[in-house]
């Protein structure tokens, strides 16, 4: 194959890639960054990745600093103090038995995530994150103080 032809081959390649990997959201702590930067935030710091989010502190445009949570497979920024309303502690509850757990144990909120003890319904104890905004669940983990 001549240099040409792998050269070509290779930009069809990424040309067809490409479009995936951006919907896979960022995977990176820079790629998170500088996605952060991009929606607004005048300053980003401590990106690290947690429990199936990215966590960052941010700097608001009004100098005001926050903790918020970014999870890359949705590319949804998840900060409580943006326009969107936030579920209530019984309206994660409902959505967490509606989803197929049961014997929810504990339930708190933080920023625009919650986090969830709740029995899975294979009976294993679970932790869970859910978006605060719609209730979706974000990560399922086996509950570490059973």
């Amino acid at each position: 194959m001549s240099a040409f032809t792998r050269s070509t081959l290779a930009t069809l390649i990424l040309a067809t890639l490409a479009p995936f990997a951006l919907a896979q959201g960022a995977r990176e702590p820079s790629a998170v960054t500088e996605r952060l930067l991009g929606a607004g935030y005048v300053e980003v710091r401590e990106v690290e990745f947690d429990d199936g989010l990215w966590e960052a502190e941010v700097r608001r445009a009004d100098g005001r600093w926050a903790e918020i949570a970014y999870d890359s497979a949705n590319d949804d920024i998840l900060d409580a103090a943006d326009a969107r309303p936030l579920l209530t502690a019984q309206d994660i509850e409902a959505r967490v038995l509606a989803a197929g757990y049961g014997a929810v144990r504990d339930i708190e909120r933080d920023g625009a995530v919650f986090d969830v003890e709740a029995i899975a319904a294979d009976g294993r104890a679970v932790e869970l994150r859910l978006a605060a905004h719609d209730g979706r669940v974000l990560h399922e983990a086996p509950d570490a103080e059973d």
